[in-house]
């Protein structure tokens, strides 16, 4: 079975304010997990502003052993939230924020990130949920970026979960997209020959100065510098940890039958990349809740797409990992349920910024 490995970012909150607090440093050291204490390689990590953290399950090779994990790290961190006064938030923006910029994670790299783009750091409050997926070698890894590609807004539109910011509706159901989206090197990824052809581009920009390293390349999909993996980054944070399975379950799917359909000699298709780029600004903005653009480029209700295209494409890779029954309902129950854009922005609608805080720490919490 290919094995998965989840990456979550979480905001630490005031709950009496509701406004985002500066402490992660605290609050990371302070939890009880494998490598607390250490920038990289553990399971609690920094993030770019004082306010987040950013936590990562083993590798895992069920559904069952990533639900278990989140979880686990989820009360970690909440437990350790709590002891120095403030709460998890696992919503890709939140509701309020402060006047003042957030201070940034005293790191090397994130203080350069901050003279390279003062305002766009200043705004990156934004969380994001990470699905690293198991390929043979990079070669591999290159034929799945150019398969899945044409499922990333799809994969967008199900995983939203940031309508609101500055104590306002944005009107966008992902609204971490459109702001991760300002920095240079971001979207759909391109179209790869090959391996060599996708180092060549990487090697172009960095040679260039124009990124600073590997992980800026903020592609919604990519390969790992660290891990033999695929990285699927063009998902919100969820709020609930059983979304936050099921979305790395669809995208594990998509990833095998990619394998699959390069194994078979089938070609990748080639969509415009206009199409693309428009296809994720839709998805960011309507969810679930207006037609989606199918990977063939067409407007087809949400529901048709989720059920007669996704579902039919991943179906032997489903029914291979036995994840069939798992993703088909949870599905199922998004469409009838709506995704956490939905939901927040429910609470928000009968209650303000203040319901869909409490809805917010409800769902981010419960274990």
């Amino acid at each position: 079975m290919t094995t998965i490995g989840v990456e979550e970012e979480y905001l630490l909150f005031d709950p009496v304010t509701g406004l985002p607090v500066a402490q992660a440093e605290k609050v990371r050291r302070a939890t009880d997990l494998e490598g607390g204490a250490s920038d990289r390689g553990g399971e609690v990590q920094p993030e770019l502003l004082q306010a987040q953290v950013e936590v990562a399950t083993p590798v895992c090779g069920t559904l069952a052993e990533v639900d278990t994990h989140l979880r686990r790290l989820r009360q970690a961190v909440g437990v350790a939230a709590e002891a120095h006064g403030c709460r998890l938030m696992a919503c890709a923006t939140p509701p309020l924020r402060e006047d003042t910029p957030m201070p940034v994670t005293d790191r090397t790299r994130y203080l350069a990130m901050r003279a390279q783009a003062p305002q766009l750091v200043a705004e990156q409050l934004i969380n994001g949920m990470h699905v690293h997926v198991a390929v043979p070698d990079r070669e591999a890894g290159v034929q799945v970026l150019n398969r899945i590609r044409v499922w990333l807004p799809t994969l967008t539109a199900m995983g939203v979960n940031s309508p609101l910011w500055d104590g306002r509706d944005t009107g966008f159901a992902s609204w971490r997209t459109v702001i991760f989206g300002r920095w240079p090197v971001t979207g759909v990824p391109p179209h790869f020959q090959d391996a060599a052809d996708y180092d060549r581009r990487m090697g172009q920009l960095l040679n260039a100065g124009l990124i600073a390293d590997t992980g800026q390349l903020y592609w919604q999909a990519r390969l790992s510098e660290r891990y033999p993996t695929v990285e699927v980054r063009c998902l919100d944070v969820q709020l609930r940890v059983d979304d936050a399975v099921a979305l790395a379950g669809v995208t594990r799917a998509l990833v095998e039958t990619a394998l699959a359909e390069t194994a078979a000699g089938a070609p990748a298709p080639r969509p415009a990349p206009e199409l693309l780029q428009a296809a994720i600004w839709h998805a960011a903005r309507h969810g679930l809740s207006d037609a989606l653009i199918d990977p063939g480029g067409t407007r087809r209700p949400a529901g048709d797409v989720l059920h007669h295209c996704l579902l039919r494409h991943l179906a032997p890779a489903l029914d291979a990992s036995g994840d069939a029954p798992l993703v088909t309902g949870w599905v199922h129950r998004l469409l009838r349920e709506g995704t956490g854009a939905d939901r927040q922005r429910t609470a928000f609608t009968g209650g303000g910024p203040a319901a869909a805080l409490d809805l917010i720490t409800t769902e981010s919490n419960t274990h």
